[in-house]
């Protein structure tokens, strides 16, 4: 289910829909400025009404991009990012003539944490002359999108979720090491949102390893008949990249793919993540 949000509501920047269910541009914001708290209510509000937000032509440096995403939360620090770097809160996303993009899949962030994130902010660095798109998809319309009968199902259902999935070789660990610092996490299939109290589903080609209580030929059917809602043409939005785009995404309500059509051309982002809190699946709101 969609939620609508008056346009009076915003009274300071321009709401502009990427589509009726996911996606907004917010438009006459200036982020290197320091925003006041009605301001970062406000840019809040639409995140949880779009589940995806835009900024255009932000000129804001490394600092700035911390700087506003901490008016947020907590931010939290990826493995994948090197011991030595003076942000350890940003991951560098890098891809040229030596490394193909691999994100090119549908996903929701650091699944395998036990408190995966709340959202992300990323922003572009350095861009191909075209590609390089990111797609996200609206996990409230998924769910909406199932029969009653399996809406029933998968809410008594749980899911493991396990970071070995991605990052052992991407990070060349032993997978018990790896796991000795982050577990295989257990999270609802469909997932209570902690803001809005919408049901979203919460399982991931990326990070999802099986169901809990089902046989392995049930549990692969079942993920990938869920996974197959990510890609619904009509749960989903399309960002093209610019010089100084940015984009922040409700972790919790949506998932995302990062198009990988622009090899060998140059593709640089960086991301800043808020901590988010435990998955939960409250049977008496939605």
């Amino acid at each position: 289910m969609t939620v609508h949000v008056p346009k009076s509501q915003f009274t300071r920047f321009e709401v502009r829909p990427l589509t009726p269910n996911i996606g907004a541009e917010l438009l006459g914001l200036d982020l290197s400025q320091e925003l006041d708290d009605a301001m970062i209510g406000d840019i809040r509000a639409a995140l949880l009404a779009h589940k995806v937000v835009f900024f255009r032509d932000q000129n804001i440096t490394r600092a700035q991009h911390l700087a506003f995403a901490r008016r947020f939360g907590p931010l939290e620090i990826h493995p994948a990012t090197p011991r030595d770097q003076p942000d350890p809160e940003v991951l560098r996303i890098a891809h040229g003539p030596n490394s193909r993009g691999v994100e090119n899949n549908w996903h929701s962030d650091v699944t395998w944490r036990a408190e995966p994130s709340l959202g992300s902010i990323l922003r572009a660095i350095d861009l191909p002359e075209v590609g390089g798109d990111t797609l996200f998809s609206d996990m409230y319309a998924a769910y909406e999108a199932l029969s009653p009968a399996m809406k029933a199902f998968v809410c008594t259902l749980e899911a493991e979720h396990d970071i070995a999935r991605v990052f052992a070789k991407r990070l060349n660990q032993d997978i018990e090491k790896l796991h000795e610092k982050f577990p295989v996490q257990v999270h609802p299939v469909v997932r209570t949102h902690p803001e809005t109290g919408k049901r979203a589903l919460y399982v991931n080609t990326g990070f999802t390893t099986r169901i809990l209580g089902l046989s392995k030929k049930e549990s692969d059917w079942l993920l990938d008949h869920l996974y197959s809602f990510a890609a619904v043409p009509e749960h989903v939005c399309r960002f093209r990249w610019a010089p100084g785009s940015l984009a922040f995404w409700d972790n919790r309500a949506c998932q995302h793919y990062a198009a990988s059509d622009y090899f060998p051309a140059v593709r640089i982002m960086e991301r800043v993540t808020i901590a988010g809190d435990r998955p939960f699946f409250d049977p008496s709101r939605g």
